[in-house]
């Protein structure tokens, strides 16, 4: 990413976090939808992601978003079954895809429970099949949603895994070390193609990967989420107070 097509906005906590990401992402659907008839989505795992799709899934925001026309994807998961606790699929559900007219046959999950590999070709080949991609393109995803982890990684992108050098494949397996499991997740070529990124951050444990990522020198291997470059797209990062405590900027 560039100063070009980086903005960085930091809010109050995060409620206001989530209330800023709900505006963007019904704006971002229904320009796409006006401009293509339809709006893709790779949503995100974690807890302040489960705070936006709550908000548009209630009263205020449910009806503004063209749902019959949005196709919901998903940045990583856990190589878990779409039931256990630890899925960001589950989450997704529970908080959000069971409480809006989505059509089911138009959410893409991440088949964490098969064999990681396997799953993660597959995906492979939905993304594919989904975007009518011919061999060696890529998705342009309308909007991807990420967070970031105290470590700097984002997605299922972890510091020092082998899924940083993935750029042949549009969705990997990544084993990352530190939690001794597997995990599938978008690799960097497909957020880079992305329209529109959004990263979520909350969190004063997050204040010190925040200022690598956007402040820091280049260091994608150790602060994964500074590999996002999003060349032609925009990249924003709404950020609550914490998690912005150690900038000494504002961009």
């Amino acid at each position: 990413m560039t100063e070009e097509n980086r903005d960085v906005v930091v809010f109050p906590d995060l409620d206001a976090v989530s209330e800023e990401a709900a505006r963007r992402f019904v704006a971002i659907a229904n320009d796409a939808v006006a401009q293509s008839n339809r709006c893709t989505v790779a949503l995100a795992g974690g807890s302040t992601p489960e705070r936006l799709y709550r908000l548009l899934a209630s009263e205020r925001y449910r009806d503004t978003v063209p749902w019959a026309s949005l196709y919901l994807f998903f940045g990583d998961e856990r190589c878990v079954p779409p039931d256990d606790r630890e899925s960001n699929y589950r989450m997704a559900r529970e908080a959000m895809l069971d409480h809006v007219p989505v059509l089911p046959e138009q959410v893409f999950r991440m088949e964490g429970e098969r064999d990681p590999q396997s799953a993660a070709m597959t995906y492979d080949a939905t993304l594919g099949d989904a975007f009518s991609l011919t061999p060696g393109r890529v998705p342009h995803f309308d909007l991807i949603l990420l967070g970031m982890g105290p470590d700097g990684h984002t997605a299922s992108l972890f510091p020092e895994t082998e899924g940083l050098e993935v750029t042949e494949r549009l969705a990997t397996a990544n084993y990352v070390p530190k939690f001794d499991s597997w995990r599938l997740t978008l690799t960097y070529p497909v957020l880079d193609a992305a329209m529109h990124v959004l990263f979520l951050v909350g969190g004063a444990e997050k204040a010190d990967a925040v200022q690598h990522v956007i402040e820091g020198p280049f260091d994608p291997s150790a602060y994964p989420a500074q590999g996002v470059r999003t060349p032609e797209g925009m990249v924003t990062f709404l950020l609550d107070a914490a998690a912005a405590e150690k900038l000494t900027s504002v961009h």
